[in-house]
């Protein structure tokens, strides 16, 4: 059991398979120590293997901030999981480069950065301040697939 894997037990988090495509694309891209991995959204497997969102709605309407967190946190789990499928070992993670988030918002919902801290907060932990701090932008957005509260996309690098 590598370093990573060693922090999720510590953590108490057990990775899920990679959520199921939903379209025509692959969990992740890697071009030399660059990994671009494709957004996704906050599901668990369900008891028959299929993906079920936990939270469902817009923040500030439907969604608390604290909803959204752990909506964040979810997304960052499944990502950790499409990173293993891709790269096969977490221990090859050399840092979280970037993250895209995009927030269902409701009219008037300011708060996207705090919502986006569930998956940057979960990262840390993880990583570690040096491997898991990223650049970041938090994107409001009108309608998310699902009726998703939070979908973010990531760039990873990797050990060649």
């Amino acid at each position: 059991m590598g370093k990573i894997e060693k922090r999720l037990k510590e953590l108490n988090i057990v990775l899920p398979r990679p959520p199921k495509a939903v379209a025509n694309y692959i969990p992740g891209v890697k071009v030399g120590e660059i990994l671009y991995v494709s957004g996704t959204i906050g599901t668990v497997p369900g008891p028959n293997d299929e993906d079920i969102l936990p939270y469902k709605g817009k923040l500030g309407k439907e969604l608390s901030i604290e909803e959204g967190y752990q909506s964040a946190r979810l997304v960052a789990i499944n990502h950790l999981a499409m990173i293993k499928a891709v790269i096969g070992d977490l221990d090859n993670v050399v840092r979280i480069v970037k993250m895209v988030g995009y927030i269902n918002a409701a009219p008037g919902f300011k708060d996207a950065p705090k919502v986006l801290n569930g998956a940057s907060d979960l990262f840390v932990q993880v990583f570690g301040e040096d491997r898991g701090r990223h650049a970041r932008a938090a994107l409001y957005q009108n309608e998310l697939t699902f009726d998703a509260p939070v979908e973010n996309e990531i760039t990873v690098q990797v050990k060649p």
